[in-house]
């Protein structure tokens, strides 16, 4: 079985526990967790019925816990407090398939699929083998991203009528490039644990990374998260070139004296030297 295959028998951990550890951190003002109930056995058995798929064991006993998870957590920003923090996983009843409807409400609006045509041949290089919203692949939505982009649960390699049971976690960015995340729900449930639900966060585990105004609330409340050198080869360093001791304290180097030259007089002219020395020897003359 390939390694993005694999479906760990543990469940995610209490939804509940992160709830009290925002609270103690300083600067957030506002926390809200909404307690859900427990999705309905049969709920799950007439999803994956309708869609033909199987949902991964930890998924399954996640939605056993709680019937999706919402957690949002605010800050004081210019005297008012700012929902910052989101941390999202929809219902069973809200896991709804991608591709198939329109995107916009006006009539003959293109579908997901019919825009992707531009990003087929993107990063061809990738290890793992890109989704694609066709008849190989179902993908249904985790999570909105508050506009910023959907993280998808991903079935590929479907064939008819066979049940799909190895599933993915996928981020299609706003440019509907994909970015493979975790090969299972558990890990990706710890990620955006560990992420604080920050805006954006998504991207930060993508080459193109977050936006600067989004890297600035990671170094406030997150700044272990985001560490660009954990993403960089071990091989690669990077080297300061720029000395603070030679911007800060620069002297100026030492220069050649030339030789002071005084700017030369108005010059008199040969004709008055000759009639000064012809005076002064007719002085002399007259002495005598």
């Amino acid at each position: 079985m390939p390694p993005h295959c694999r479906c760990p028998t543990r469940s995610p951990a209490n939804p509940a526990l992160p709830h009290t550890g925002l609270k103690s951190r300083p600067g957030i003002t506002e926390v809200r967790y909404v307690e859900k109930e427990p999705a309905e056995r049969h709920m799950i058995v007439s999803w994956e019925q309708k869609n033909c798929c199987s949902l991964p064991e930890d998924l399954r006993n996640f939605y056993l816990m709680t019937d999706g998870f919402l957690l949002t957590w605010s800050v004081k920003f210019d005297g008012t407090n700012m929902q910052l923090g989101t941390m999202i996983i929809n219902s069973i009843s809200a896991l709804c398939r991608l591709g198939t409807t329109s995107i916009y409400s006006l009539p003959n609006a293109p579908t997901l699929a019919d825009l992707e045509s531009d990003t087929d041949d993107e990063d061809k290089e990738e290890p793992f083998k890109k989704p694609h919203f066709n008849s190989q692949c179902r993908i249904f939505e985790l999570d909105c991203c508050n506009g910023n982009g959907k993280v998808c649960l991903v079935y590929k390699n479907i064939q008819s009528g066979v049940v799909s049971s190895c599933a993915g976690i996928w981020f299609l960015d706003r440019a509907l490039y994909w970015h493979f995340l975790t090969d299972t729900f558990t890990a990706y449930y710890r990620l955006m644990l560990i992420h604080l639900g920050l805006p954006q966060w998504q991207y930060a585990l993508t080459k193109y990374g977050i936006s600067p105004q989004a890297k600035q609330w990671f170094n406030m409340y997150k700044p272990v998260a985001y560490n660009p050198s954990i993403v960089v080869d071990d091989n690669v360093t990077f080297i300061n070139k720029l000395d603070p001791n030679q911007v800060f304290n620069s002297k100026l180097q030492p220069t050649k004296k030339k030789a002071c030259v005084q700017p030369a007089g108005p010059q008199k002219s040969q004709t008055s030297l000759v009639t000064s020395k012809s005076i002064a020897q007719m002085g002399s003359a007259t002495k005598k």
